[in-house]
């Protein structure tokens, strides 16, 4: 079966879900660096919620998901588009060792925070934060639905051995006023029952059917989740253009060309002083002020 994501609703009340199970595209991830298991773990998470959080977008767009600390992991990100393409990245900070593998996550985190970015194609981009406050990725990302958009939602996050899953319930806009309490609440508790293997193996009609038979509930057709890189030869031209033609000139000095990788795919991109000389002269040739 391939990565998906599949929406379904609750037809007697103003909530809907998501469910979301990737194998291939996080091992497209995976084989690209060498992540310690935990942290493979956490990034397979974060994963699948970066396409739980990008299917409530009504744009086409982007929605990143960064959390930063001071801890013995520096980064973890994810990024999923309105085509269901999907990429992430780890950095380890330089006090991580093995044997912190067990701590909760806002112990390998440190102080720091969680990000999430929404990019859309078109308008301005939007940006809300909080602080990491969490033992699990899941709680941080409801906190800050309570605290940014002030919209019920629940996450439910597995990662293991290759394989990630997720589910998310979320009240409608507007809906809150519309349900006493009681659906909501029954809700979460039937979906407090699935466990890790469940989340990550079992078809959607077979994972809600088991958690909720004796709900109305309607199942929207899969749709399907790649791994995919935005870079590009282009736009990495365009963050050399920005460094100024005096930077580029250096680089050139030291290297005798300029060799850029990305950290998400590894694709490197080299420059010889020919493609630098265009570069320069099709840009200002100049860094581009700061505000």
């Amino acid at each position: 079966m391939s990565d998906f994501i599949q929406r379904f609703h609750f037809q007697d009340s103003p909530v809907r879900g998501e469910m979301v199970q990737l194998e291939q595209s996080l091992s497209e991830v995976l084989e690209r660096h060498d992540y310690p298991e935990r942290v493979q773990q956490l990034l397979g998470e974060l994963m699948a919620a970066s396409v739980l959080l990008a299917s409530t977008l009504k744009f086409e767009g982007s929605l990143i998901l960064q959390a930063r600390g001071d801890g013995p992991i520096d980064t973890l990100m994810a990024e999923c588009n309105h085509l269901g393409e999907v990429r992430a990245i780890a950095q380890l900070g330089e006090s991580w060792s093995d044997a912190m593998a067990p701590l909760p996550l806002r112990q390998l985190l440190g102080e720091g925070q969680l990000a999430i970015t929404i990019d859309p194609d078109e308008g301005e981009r939007y940006q809300g934060i909080v602080p990491l406050d969490g033992d699990a990725l899941a709680e941080c990302i409801e906190h800050y639905f309570m605290q940014s958009e002030q919209l019920p939602t629940r996450l439910w996050l597995a990662c293991d051995d290759g394989l990630a899953g997720g589910m998310l319930l979320q009240v409608l806009p507007g809906g809150e006023h519309d349900d006493d309490g009681d659906t909501w609440s029954r809700l979460q508790l039937l979906t407090d029952t699935v466990r890790p293997g469940e989340l990550m193996e079992l078809p959607a009609d077979e994972l809600l059917y088991r958690l909720y038979h004796e709900e109305n509930v309607e199942l929207f057709p899969a749709t399907d989740v790649i791994f995919a890189c935005t870079c590009s030869r282009e736009r990495t031209e365009q963050v050399l253009i920005s460094l100024g033609s005096e930077e580029l000139n250096t680089l050139l000095e030291e290297q005798g060309h300029i060799a850029v990788s990305c950290q998400f795919c590894n694709q490197e991109y080299v420059f010889d002083p020919i493609d630098v000389a265009q570069m320069i002269r099709g840009g200002t040739g100049q860094a581009p002020s700061l505000h």
